[in-house]
């Protein structure tokens, strides 16, 4: 099953590299969506200073409302690539509830698993709360299957983790494409 189309963003969203300056309002949100689960600000700091320079393994998208650079962030998401060479993980993807059904998730899904490709990624893997049916149907949406369930993986509430995974190579070749080009010159610096 190949990807949907990409659908474009809502008028006055954008799609854009996280800043350092967004660390903040991103752990905000994080407490206010994961609650016990949260990333903390220290640990998205971190993972930001992991996704740039000549070292950098992973990339963090946001999608925010707003002309400029003062918008607010309505939606962010993360990807570790590695070197290339093995599986992608999704690591974070979340939207504001007041921005949910907007097709946000979506765009962001889609610019890393484009990325992923580029990045001559095998698959894109992550991991789902088995209960999270929305979610789930938008992994589904972008040609995610199951691949195993990991117990307990979740402790805020315990939940299982259902895991699913996106095979790139059959992707590439249906559709042949990497990220797009963001609107402040890309994801890579």
């Amino acid at each position: 099953m190949s990807a949907p189309a990409p659908r474009p963003l809502p008028p006055g969203t954008r799609l854009r590299p996280l800043r350092a300056a967004d660390v903040g309002e991103v752990a905000r949100l994080e407490a206010e969506l994961f609650g016990g689960e949260a990333w903390s600000a220290d640990l998205l700091a971190h993972e930001l200073a992991r996704s740039d320079g000549a070292g950098a393994d992973r990339r963090y998208v946001v999608v925010e409302e707003g002309p400029d650079d003062d918008g607010q962030i309505l939606g962010y998401a993360g990807l570790w690539y590695g070197d290339g060479r093995g599986d992608a993980d999704l690591l974070t993807i979340a939207t504001v509830p007041r921005a949910r059904r907007r097709g946000l998730a979506a765009a962001m899904l889609g610019e890393l698993i484009g990325l992923a490709r580029a990045a001559g990624c095998r698959a894109v893997l992550l991991e789902v709360r088995v209960s999270n049916d929305a979610a789930r149907a938008l992994y589904t949406r972008h040609g995610f299957t199951a691949a195993g369930q990991r117990r307990r993986y979740y402790t805020a509430p315990v939940e299982d983790a259902l895991i699913m995974r996106l095979p790139l190579d059959e992707c590439r070749r249906e559709r042949g494409r990497g990220p797009s080009h963001l609107s402040d010159g890309g994801i890579t610096k």
